[in-house]
């Protein structure tokens, strides 16, 4: 099979296989010949850490499924990456990048990957990530980790930043590495690799997604996510993805239960909408990428919605000190159940291993872990508490919640991931979408911002606004 569908949708790989044209064999045949040739050959993305050694015999046992029961659903046989601190329960390991899990296998599949295996998907392999999700140092560069090394950005390989940390996710997607990714985010880390990486992504309310089985920083902050080329491929993914989880009560708290976004693909979803854009979000914006925002306003405008500039949004909101508090108790809750064999098994166990091994796992020292095991990791600390509510009143109570009510907003816009850090610390959802690139060719990416649960309204603006300005377009990869 020729490589005509690496740039296929969802939709369209699936009439393929159901016309014949394609089999879920052959689409992973091609994403392997893709990895082969741009991943450790040509611009040396490094953006795969593992690929499943099964992945062909799964595609093909989703083939015969096809042809003697039909598909599942419309990701039946589609490939997915995995970024690699999401726990898979075969042949791959679980590493979060670091050279201390470098022999870690979980025992059982995170929830949310016996999702994606449910539907019908090839788990194809785990991507690289900025180690421990980009919470281990301070200046530890994007997408760079102990033991997968430096992810490349695909549309500038060592020039444009490839965004952290769901960076290998990003990259891959981009590159024609698979069709649909997975990443993780506490803050920013998915909205930063899809638009630097010129995706779509997905950022859901904290619970819409199962955290079961996914290595920690945040209790309050993290979840998973999809990271796409098209809306309509987000759209699709993140309804697999959408389930209750008895392990996670804060699944519990999804009040609409969705598992179909695809409804909500329209085309008109800008037409009547209000968003509201704070100023302040776009300071230090380099004039390039200010004038692609101002453009972008200008579309969603002839596209019937208003904008309401400016609006009162807070921008000083407490830093990292819930997130300090919460990785030592969530990461030794974590460690505990990994196998006897590992040489960690607390936050403790992993600072002494680096320490051990500091030439390999130190580069960039472990400022953070430090700071986090001097917590108690019990979260019984005034500090902790205080700033977990003060995040709540300025991120929710007197942040997002108060401008879409006092303003009458459907959504907030921002650029990139620099609303991110408000929307992380509500729990509340974003998704970011292709906005164009500079004269360099640098990514930029637009981001919709809404109350909890308003996936829906997100994915009309977000599908509404691609679909009008098409600004997506594949990277030039050189072998």
């Amino acid at each position: 099979m020729t490589n005509v569908f690496l740039e296929a949708g969802v939709i369209e790989l699936q009439e393929a296989m159901e016309s014949g044209k394609l089999t879920a064999k052959s689409l992973v045949t091609a994403f392997l010949e893709q990895i082969a040739t741009y991943n450790q050959d040509g611009p040396k993305l490094n953006a795969i850490l593992e690929i499943n050694p099964d992945a062909l015999f799964i595609a093909e046992s989703l083939d015969n499924e096809r042809t003697e029961n039909g598909a599942r659903g419309p990701l039946h046989g589609i490939p997915v990456l995995i970024k690699d601190n999401i726990n898979t329960g075969d042949k791959m390991h679980t590493t979060a990048g670091s050279v201390a899990l470098a022999n870690h296998y979980a025992t059982e599949d995170a929830f949310l990957v016996k999702q994606l295996r449910d539907a019908g998907m090839v788990i194809l392999g785990k991507t690289n990530l900025t180690e421990w999700a980009n919470f281990i140092a301070m200046d530890m560069p994007n997408g760079f980790s102990s033991l997968g090394g430096q992810v490349l950005n695909p549309y500038g390989p060592g020039k444009f930043d490839v965004g952290g940390s769901s960076a290998g996710t990003g990259a891959a997607i981009a590159a024609n590495f698979a069709p649909l990714g997975i990443g993780t985010e506490t803050s920013g880390s998915i909205l930063s690799p899809a638009s630097s990486n010129s995706l779509v992504g997905i950022k859901p309310t904290v619970g819409l997604i199962s955290r079961t089985g996914v290595i920690p920083i945040s209790s309050s902050q993290d979840t998973a996510g999809p990271m796409t080329r098209t809306v309509a491929d987000a759209a699709v993914l993140l309804g697999a993805l959408t389930a209750e989880d008895t392990n996670d009560s804060a699944t519990s708290t999804n009040p609409n239960r969705l598992t179909d976004y695809t409804e909500y693909l329209n085309v008109e979803g800008l037409k009547g909408k209000r968003i509201g854009l704070s100023q302040s979000y776009l300071d230090g914006l380099p004039k390039e990428e200010l004038q692609l925002v101002e453009r972008a306003i200008e579309d969603m405008k002839n596209l019937g919605a208003t904008i309401i500039d400016p609006i009162d949004l807070p921008t000083e909101l407490p830093s990292i000190t819930v997130m300090i508090h919460e990785f030592k108790n969530g990461l030794n809750a974590y460690l505990k159940n990994v196998d006897p064999t590992i040489p960690v098994h607390s936050l403790l166990d992993v600072i002494q291993f680096n320490q051990n091994h500091a030439d390999t796992a130190l580069k960039y020292g472990q400022k953070i872990f430090l700071e986090s095991e001097s917590k108690s990791g019990r979260l019984t600390e005034s500090d902790y508490i205080k700033d977990r509510l003060e995040d709540i009143r300025l991120s929710q109570t007197e942040g997002i919640d108060k401008a879409i009510s006092e303003y009458n907003l459907d959504a907030l816009l921002f650029i990139n991931d620099y609303g991110a850090g408000i929307a992380a610390k509500a729990g509340y959802p974003s998704i970011t979408v292709p906005a164009g690139y500079t004269k360099e060719g640098k990514p930029v990416g637009v981001t919709f911002t809404g109350l909890a649960f308003s996936e829906p309204t997100l994915i009309e603006l977000s599908y509404a606004y691609e679909q009008a300005t098409t600004h997506r377009r594949a990277p030039k990869l050189e072998q």
